[in-house]
């Protein structure tokens, strides 16, 4: 299937705006807009609920947990979707009560669990037969704090996207494969124990800009609910066919419309349920779709020097205030981004250059990409689509504080939401022992 053309859609600091923030607030800085962040959630929604009234989204807060953005989300009728203690507690910290909330993870600590359940947690994802034994042991505290559960299923689906953010494949360290029989023989454990367990949720990949994976995933796992109701009389209320549409990183990356995306999915569903007498409430889990393109990352360039390259001649490098520690998904995927210069080109000629960071790696964030030929120390200049997988994969890599988060808000004003580290922060877990010569 392929996704019709889209405007370009992505936030972008103004000249003028750029400057202020660099002023009050230093670079490298993140910057989201509020209104495109909830103008994006609004129109996920709209699609959604166009083709499933009862649609609900979550929003992934590991594409960014900065907890003024958690609290936006679900200002705008999102649940949560935690993925580890800290988020859970960031979202608490939003205001969002733990009962709008749903934990996820392979590996998840009892003591995790622990907090989860005794917060009053809404769902739990369950991903594991240990995990279904835990909770067989904690059956009566689940029950008083109305936990519901969920299984995770591997579907066997393998999209296209970069090997390491898919997720849905057979061979996969998350869920119960379908395949095998593991799928099933979890939803039976669980109607042993008697626990409250509504429906089936998978995730087969991120970044995808070819749906067909995604609407496989969802048809599959429809089946399988249906599967099971003939099968155990297993009545299905709720199906999560998680998240992973595509955004805009380059002119290349071109996603299909919420609209469509959700009509192609749920159109999947609805017809694997056909005859069953299953109505369950279809959920999805956007992330990045939601908050990549609300957000931009602003650098100042510093170096900028030509050196001999093979089989090119030369290469110019453009170094900037930041690098790997801000973004590693250059390093992590080879993520392509869109760069451009916000201070005022001298020149109207560009030129191939190489943006790079300063850490003490090759950290080539950007390479070969088009700036102006006069690009010169102190510009600025911005990263577009920046919102999803900055922030919340940051660290402190070669001691670097981690970027201040700026919100634009509707008015126009800004509003720092995430402050930069300080360098007693960075330092306060350190323990020199003592006679240590």
């Amino acid at each position: 299937m392929t996704a019709a053309p889209l405007q370009d859609t992505r936030f972008r600091l103004s000249e003028e705006q750029a400057r202020e923030l660099a002023q009050a607030y230093g670079t490298p800085l993140y910057v989201v807009d509020e209104g495109h962040f909830r103008q994006r959630i609004q129109q996920y929604y709209e699609g959604f609920r166009a083709a499933s009234p009862k649609g609900e989204l979550s929003f992934a807060s590991k594409a960014n947990s900065t907890v003024a953005l958690l609290k936006i989300a679900y200002q705008e009728g999102c649940s949560i979707d935690v993925a580890s203690e800290g988020e859970l507690r960031a979202a608490l910290m939003a205001g969002v009560p733990a009962s709008a909330c749903h934990l996820h993870g392979n590996n998840k600590q009892e003591s995790e669990i622990q907090f989860a359940v005794e917060q009053g947690i809404g769902m739990i994802v369950l991903d594991n037969f240990e995990e279904i034994e835990l909770f067989g042991r904690m059956k009566a505290l689940v029950e008083e704090k109305g936990v519901k559960l969920v299984i995770r299923l591997a579907p066997g689906v393998d999209p296209v996207t970069h090997a390491k953010i898919s997720t849905g494949q057979a061979d996969t360290k998350f869920g119960f494969n379908i395949v095998d029989g593991s799928g099933e023989k979890a939803l039976k454990r669980t109607m042993e124990l008697g626990l409250p367990t509504i429906g089936f949720h998978c995730h087969v990949g991120s970044q995808l800009l070819d749906p067909e994976a995604q609407i496989s995933g969802g048809e599959l796992i429809a089946k399988f609910a249906a599967d099971m109701k003939a099968n155990h009389g297993f009545e299905t209320t709720y199906l999560n066919v998680g998240g992973g549409l595509g955004v805009m990183y380059t002119e290349k990356d071109v996603p299909m419309s919420h609209a469509e995306y959700c009509k192609a999915i749920v159109a999947a569903v609805t017809k694997a349920l056909e005859g069953t007498g299953l109505d369950p409430k279809l959920a999805q889990e956007p992330g990045r779709s939601l908050i990549a393109e609300s957000g931009v990352t602003l650098y100042r360039v510093g170096v900028v020097k030509t050196v001999p390259a093979k089989e090119r001649g030369t290469r110019t490098y453009v170094c900037v205030d930041g690098g790997l520690s801000d973004n590693p998904r250059p390093a992590l995927y080879g993520s392509k981004y869109t760069v451009e210069l916000v201070s005022p080109s001298r020149s109207a000629d560009a030129s191939p250059v190489t943006v790079s960071g300063k850490h003490c790696e090759t950290d080539k964030l950007f390479e070969d990409i088009q700036l102006p030929s006069d690009v010169q120390a102190g510009d600025l200049i911005q990263v577009l689509c920046t919102g999803a997988y900055n922030s919340s994969m940051a660290s402190n890599y070669n001691r670097y504080q981690r970027p201040a988060t700026a919100l634009i808000r509707k008015d126009g004003s800004f509003s720092l939401v995430q402050r930069r580290d300080t360098w007693e922060e960075m330092l306060a877990r350190e323990i020199v022992p003592e006679g240590l010569v």
